[in-house]
């Protein structure tokens, strides 16, 4: 169990920014995320974050997992004042970071995304890692699941992850599963790509389109200029950025931006 101070860091804006679907509020100040092998509990209190992990599994894991490494007031302080919108969305979700998350997780979790709210989706993740994980026990002697291999995944039948919950995008994800078993797909190879590489090779896979594919290159592979746009992205930049939004200005951190106003327009506008 380790303490720390980090500016610009809030474990529950990160657990509902819609980047990562096996982390969970566990209680008012309590977070759990599961990565990996890894399963941690995060506590706050006050500025101060309590990880119940050794300082060792720390410094070698979540601290790059976080990007805690990363000075986010730098991101921050490129914003451009007169911006009123992306400011007080910024503002409003200063304690979000870009997580680096297994490539693999990342594919399945944004092909289940589609059509599909943050709840159901997390339900859809944790049945596969029930089903077709690795179970293995926390200090406490909890049980939790690995996320399965490609390989264990594209033995299945097309439609047998239908009882997880994931009705037609089964066979998304075991035809994708398939295209990475048999070689078809190297994630080794996408994970050295530039961010426009690693996007054209992510549209060759099973029910990858734009918007999967960026959340992937953003989330896993850590590409900022990714700016992932759904439906909540599409209505902000025709409201406020009718020329467009202003990417070069923002050349290298976009995702960053794309995180703040999709936060805001989640959880922030209808509250501001």
């Amino acid at each position: 169990m380790i303490t720390k101070e980090i500016p610009y860091f809030d474990i529950f804006q990160i657990c509902n920014s819609g980047q990562c679907f096996r982390m969970n509020q566990i209680g008012e100040d309590t977070c759990r995320v599961i990565a990996g092998e890894y399963n941690l509990k995060i506590k706050q209190e006050g500025a101060a974050y309590i990880f119940f992990c050794t300082e060792d599994e720390f410094e070698s894991f979540w601290k790059d997992y976080f990007d805690l490494g990363t000075d986010y007031g730098a991101y921050r302080d490129k914003i451009n004042p007169k911006d009123s919108y992306l400011c007080q969305a910024a503002e409003f979700g200063k304690g979000i970071r870009i997580l680096k998350q297994d490539l693999w997780e990342m594919i399945v979790s944004f092909l289940i995304s589609q059509q599909n709210n943050i709840p159901r989706i997390r339900r859809c993740i944790q049945n596969i890692c029930q089903q077709y994980g690795k179970a293995l026990k926390t200090e406490e002697g909890d049980t939790f699941y690995t996320f399965p291999q490609p390989e264990i995944l594209a033995a299945l039948g097309e439609d047998d992850l239908k009882p997880c919950n994931l009705g037609y995008r089964s066979k998304y994800v075991v035809r994708t599963a398939r295209m990475i078993s048999n070689g078809e797909v190297s994630l080794e190879e996408i994970e050295k790509m530039s961010y426009k590489k690693a996007k054209e090779e992510l549209l060759k896979l099973f029910g990858v389109g734009e918007k999967v594919a960026d959340c992937i290159c953003l989330f896993s592979l850590h590409h900022l200029e990714a700016f992932p746009m759904d439906t909540h992205m599409i209505q902000a930049l025709e409201q406020h950025y009718k020329r467009g939004f202003p990417k070069r200005r923002y050349q290298g951190v976009q995702g960053v931006m794309q995180q703040y106003i999709f936060y805001w327009e989640l959880f922030g506008r209808k509250n501001g």
